[in-house]
């Protein structure tokens, strides 16, 4: 057996396929060590608990489901940000079953504050981007947001639809984008 990895990349690597088979309970110390050919003290150079190692690893999934490369003008359009949104809810579902579901989305709760720090940030990350196309979209008309009724406002309520469609596995974004046309064009 192996008494290096090679990065914390591959033990992340390991982790996802292990979530996308087995759910994220399969996550563990030992599990990821047999997956890398490694010992189990390698894992703990780069995680100093499951909880931190499960962290990342969801972390990860989020911003792999998330993650924009190819195609940033859906960034520039607040129905195509939707529309592109649910459909990496939707793949996020197929590719990794059983992660979107309440239990996959509280258990940072029951881990270390880190893990709960990290998911927010992650979240963070997502609302903020909803925000930045909402300023950036210029087809929204002028004067659809106020200093009450502000473009973080709105970003903080589609995201909250985006969790609740996430919660019952409906990827069909045409509800929230009715929402969009009548509040913002």
């Amino acid at each position: 057996m192996n008494t290096v990895v090679t990065s914390k990349e591959d033990i992340l690597k390991a982790s996802r396929k292990l979530i996308q088979k087995q759910g994220w309970s399969a996550v563990s110390i030992r599990s990821v060590a047999a997956a890398c050919g490694v010992s189990v003290g390698s894992i703990y150079n780069y995680f100093d608990s499951k909880a931190a190692l499960v962290s990342a690893a969801v972390e990860s999934i989020w911003c792999e489901i998330f993650h924009c490369q190819k195609d940033q003008a859906v960034f520039l359009d607040t129905q195509d940000c939707i529309v592109w949104m649910y459909g990496r809810m939707e793949y996020g579902c197929k590719k990794y079953p059983g992660f979107f579901t309440l239990h996959s989305l509280s258990f940072m709760q029951e881990d270390k504050s880190d893990g709960k720090r990290k998911m927010q940030q992650t979240w963070q990350h997502i609302l903020s981007g909803i925000c930045l196309v909402l300023k950036q979209d210029t087809k929204i008309r002028d004067g659809a947001f106020t200093k009450q009724f502000t473009a973080e406002r709105f970003a903080d309520v589609l995201f909250s639809l985006m969790l609740s469609a996430l919660l019952r596995e409906d990827y069909d974004p045409s509800a929230v984008l009715e929402v969009v046309r009548r509040t913002l064009y």
